[in-house]
Order: structure tokens, then sequence, then C-alpha cells
């Protein structure tokens, strides 16, 4: 008994430093990425891995720009159909999460989330895959370190440069040559607003697919984009 207690001991002890170890991981590479632009992320080489089972050449579409480089339009689209508190939360939007509370309890399911567009890019970064409970555990102290160390506009910078826009398509300047044949430093307050919308699910829009309510819901980005505040 007392060796089975004294290896349980050394189990959990391993575990704590493994776990310990790997918040240390993740905090290095955030500390890089204050000044070094991050070539990938988890999602989108898990992803990759999917699209390859079919096409083993497969490539991503993906062109890192500067923030200075990406429309002033698609910032503020992004911010205010995504995170409209975004330059002044710490990384949760609280409120945001009470409604989403109490409307997944009326409705008996999730069908409302409330993830910042900080917490997004701590997935997006980081954590493909399952939505088990550490996950979120991983993810709020993933936004903690995200929030403390870089800034709000080195946050939307990457941001903006590796979220999704399609099937294999990341970042805006990728997007605006998939959807627009443009520049993300030439995107249009329109142009900037639908891509904004399909951000919960890009790869249901395909270049030139129009919708009912992609339309209804870019005219309310495009009113909300004079009202957003970026970095």
């Amino acid at each position: 008994m007392r060796r089975l207690i004294r290896w349980t001991w050394y189990a959990m002890l391993f575990a704590l430093i493994v776990l310990v170890g790997a918040q240390f991981w993740i905090l290095a590479h955030i500390w890089y990425w204050t000044d070094h632009d991050p070539e990938s992320t988890a999602f989108m080489r898990a992803r990759l891995a999917i699209i390859r089972e079919d096409e083993p050449n497969a490539r991503l579409s993906h062109v890192w720009v500067p923030y200075r480089r990406i429309s002033g339009h698609l910032k503020r689209a992004v911010v205010a159909a995504e995170d409209d508190k975004f330059v002044s939360h710490s990384g949760f939007d609280l409120e945001a999460m009470h409604k989403a509370y109490e409307r997944n309890v009326r409705e008996g399911e999730i069908v409302s989330g409330a993830s910042t567009i900080t917490q997004q890019l701590a997935k997006n970064l980081f954590l493909p895959g399952s939505r088990a409970w550490w996950r979120k555990a991983q993810e709020a102290v993933i936004t903690v370190m995200l929030e403390t160390v870089l800034s709000k506009r080195r946050i939307l910078e990457i941001y903006l440069n590796v979220v999704e826009w399609g099937d294999g398509v990341y970042g805006a300047e990728a997007a605006a040559r998939y959807h627009y044949a443009t520049s993300a430093a030439a995107l249009s307050p329109a142009q900037s607003a639908r891509l904004a919308v399909m951000l919960p699910s890009p790869r249901s829009y395909p270049p030139g697919r129009d919708t009912v309510y992609l339309q209804q819901r870019s005219a309310t980005i495009l009113g909300r984009m004079q009202y957003a505040r970026v970095p």
C-alpha cells in the first residue's frame, strides 16, 4: 500500500511538472511573437493534415501582412462583428458570457457563445480539436497570457493574419485575394463587412456565394463599423 501511495505521488508530481512546463512553453512562444510573426497555428496545421488526406500535396493559402497593410474597414468590421468591446476588456467579455449562458439555458442546448477575439486567437494558436473541459481552462490561461504579454494592436494583427476565411485560406491577405481578387489593404467597407460575417463559418462561403443571411448581417455590421474602436 505504501508503495502504491508513493508511486501515486510520483505520478502526480510528474504530471504537475509536465503541466507547468507546458505553460512555460506556451508563454515562451507568446513572448517570441511580440516581435516575430507566427508562421502557422495549431489550427492551421490540424486542418492541413485533414485536407492532405484527400490531397497529399495540398498547401494552405496564407500570406502575412503587417497591421498597417490591412484595411481599417476590415479591422472595424471584425471588431464590430466578433468582439465590440475588444479594446476595453481584459480578454473576457463577462456581460456577453452571461447573456450567452442565459440564452443557452432557455434553449436547453449550446446555441450561443461569447468568445472574444483574444480567446479565439488562443484556440487558433494552440488548441485545435475537442471541447474537453480542460481545453476551456487552458484557453482561459492562454487568453490571460496573450493579454498580459501582447498589446491589443498585436493581438488583432496576429488574429487577422491567421484566422480562417475559407477551406485552406488563412489571414486577411489570402482572404482578400480569394474572395475579391484584391489586397487586404484595398478592401472596401462592404467587402470588409461580408468577410467579417463569414468568420463563424468560413468554409460555407466560397467566392461569389450569396445568401439572404449574408446580405442582412453584412448590412448590420456595415452600420456598426463606424462605432467600432480598434487599436
